[in-house]
């Protein structure tokens, strides 16, 4: 069994800047981790290695910087990191992202599971691992708080919901997203430091994947952030006392007036 899981590099940081002509995250000079749902990915997929013999791999998408999350992510137990890296992915939507992300699994070829954090901490769009399932035609799960059982053919799931969760049974291969819920991160090994410190990354640019060039970056995305900025504090308003009858007589004559 392959499990291979995607993760992401974010800012670490709450001071997030913005390229004013391109309206995407300045990444340059800022300090970066891996996005902290994608830590869940990263500890179920090694629990899962440990527990049935799997192989695991991370996969990211990011600048050369990124290296740096795949080497934590070796430390922590997974066998092999790729770098989906190139100038061409740059400023890249949720639909570009997932589709490049995609494609790059084709080249890693068989696998069984596809595992991905809910969603990013700098877009929380919770888009990507979705859309990695639907561009590979493959079954999907979100939210998943507990893997209750998974052999060759199929896994049973506990996905959360509003009022609690739903298990679900689906088919191999499957991607699901987790939770913070599934389990608790672990810590690196020294062991894991050391042999993460001269591991090997892959590196595979646009070349090396069977990429449609428009559906790349920028130019490739379908949405586009037009423009970002502070909404305006809030100011005025009104504040009623008295009885909860009265207040709603208040407050519809105070919308109707709006309204008219």
């Amino acid at each position: 069994m392959t499990i291979i899981v995607c993760i992401k590099q974010v800012p670490d940081t709450n001071n997030v800047r913005i390229n004013p002509e391109t309206n995407t995250l300045i990444r340059e000079g800022v300090a970066s981790i891996i996005n902290p749902f994608d830590m869940y990915a990263i500890e179920e997929a090694v629990r899962l290695k440990e527990k049935l013999g799997a192989k695991a791999i991370v996969l990211c998408m990011g600048p050369p910087q990124a290296e740096e999350a795949l080497r934590e992510a070796l430390s922590l137990g997974i066998d092999e990191a790729i770098l989906v890296c190139d100038r061409a992915f740059a400023g890249s939507d949720t639909w570009a992202t997932s589709y490049t992300l995609s494609k790059a699994i084709e080249k890693i070829g068989e696998y069984s599971l596809i595992i991905c954090g809910k969603q990013a901490a700098d877009g929380d769009t919770a888009q990507v691992g979705p859309g990695i399932a639907a561009h590979l035609d493959l079954p999907q799960v979100t939210y998943v708080k507990k893997i209750e059982e998974i052999d060759q053919k199929r896994a049973r799931v506990e996905s959360m919901t509003e009022e609690g969760y739903e298990i679900i049974e689906t088919p191999l291969p499957v991607l699901i997203t987790v939770v913070k819920e599934i389990n608790t991160p672990r810590l690196p090994s020294l062991k894991g430091k050391m042999r993460a410190r001269s591991a090997n990354i892959t590196i595979w640019s646009a070349k090396d994947l069977d990429v449609e060039p428009d559906c790349l970056g920028l130019n490739g995305s379908p949405t586009r952030v037009v423009k970002i900025f502070t909404p305006p504090a809030r100011c005025g308003g009104q504040k009623f006392t008295g009885e909860p009858a009265e207040l709603t007589e208040k407050l519809i004559q105070l919308l109707k007036d709006e309204i008219l």
